[in-house]
């Protein structure tokens, strides 16, 4: 098949982390993914978790010379010309499984063709081939622009640490500890005013405990706006690790809503609607505290939702009273507070 001409450019994208009830966690990872015509590659690959080689927290060395790579001006790292696209965002083990295509020179083009699932040294395109996929020719100049620039700061190095606020010093404590596990930095302050804008600068994410007083707020708001600093804000919904973690990872999600894997979430106490923007695993969880402040957790729903809006079905006795919905897809991850209503 001939290769026909696409657009190449580079984005940033996340691969959420979780931390789960049982204590299971899954790692943050902050990466560039690869736009192909507009639309992010990953994208094209269905439930794949998984990040590429540009990942943002590795070694200077490390990525310079997987650009290098993808530039051809290397040896190619697996046989027959092949380079790793997507990897497990866990280990970047080959034996875990990675997206892997033949990547050659046609002229001053560029051209991605073969893609395959592989888990050896040798790829099997008759059996684990992405036939629907590519091939992909990209102008010489636009393709060696992108990876460029890489070289030349303009890395998705993104602010992973969160700043903490917040009167439950216990409950604070155990959030830290779970940011910091899944590979998030975060700190615990009462007033951000007496921090420096370079220390500020650090931070992506700033979360408020419920109990916070209006006044702190905004002077911690303050104090971010005088040293020039965007940050997302978030008010903490229930003192509850494993949603708190999910409402900091959204947060952290500075990319742009068409290229998410989820649009939208509401939840009432029969039924959410998930919104999905392309062909991915989604799973839902709601989060529920008792009168005597106990959390109770369920797994609702885990399957490969198409693009489009679905609703799924929620049993009102896990969702009664202080309830919420946390829903994951590969790369992204949505809250919703549960309204006792008919849904939206």
């Amino acid at each position: 098949m001939a290769a026909e001409y696409a657009t190449f450019a580079l984005a940033p994208a996340m691969r959420a982390g979780g931390v789960g009830a049982d204590g299971d966690y899954q790692v943050h990872r902050d990466f560039m993914d690869f736009v192909v015509d507009g639309r992010p590659l990953l994208f094209r690959l269905s439930d794949l978790d998984a990040v590429s080689p540009l990942a943002s927290d590795v070694p200077p060395a490390i990525l310079t010379a997987q650009v290098r790579s993808l530039l051809l001006e290397t040896d190619a790292p697996l046989p027959g010309g092949r380079y790793v696209v997507y990897a497990c965002p866990e280990c970047e083990d080959l034996a875990c499984g990675a997206v892997t295509a033949v990547i050659r020179r046609d002229g001053d083009d560029f051209v991605w063709r073969d893609f395959a699932w592989q888990t050896g040294e040798q790829a099997d395109l008759e059996f684990n081939g992405y036939h629907g996929i590519g091939p992909y020719r990209f102008p010489g100049a636009e393709y060696r622009a992108a990876l460029a620039a890489l070289l030349d700061g303009g890395s998705a190095h993104t602010r992973r640490r969160v700043l903490l606020i917040g009167d439950r010093v216990a409950l604070l404590a155990r959030l830290a500890a779970a940011l910091r596990t899944i590979g998030i930095g975060a700190d615990i302050t009462h007033d951000a005013g007496d921090v420096t804008a370079d220390e500020l600068r650090a931070y992506g994410a700033v979360a408020f405990g419920r109990a916070v007083a209006e006044e702190e707020r905004t002077a911690v708001r303050r104090a971010f706006a005088n040293a020039g600093v965007d940050v997302s804000y978030v008010d903490g919904l229930a003192p509850i690790v494993p949603l708190l973690v999910a409402q900091i990872e959204n947060a952290l999600d500075r990319g742009p809503a068409e290229r998410r894997r989820l649009t939208r979430l509401t939840a009432t106490g029969t039924a959410a609607d998930v919104e999905v923007g392309s062909t991915c695993r989604v799973r839902l969880t709601t989060y529920r505290l008792d009168r005597l402040h106990r959390t109770h957790t369920h797994e609702v729903f885990d399957g490969v939702l198409e693009p489009g809006g679905h609703r799924v079905d929620l049993d009102a006795g896990t969702v009664k009273g202080d309830a919420f919905v946390v829903a994951r897809a590969p790369g992204s991850v949505l809250v919703a507070a549960v309204t006792h209503g008919e849904p939206g």
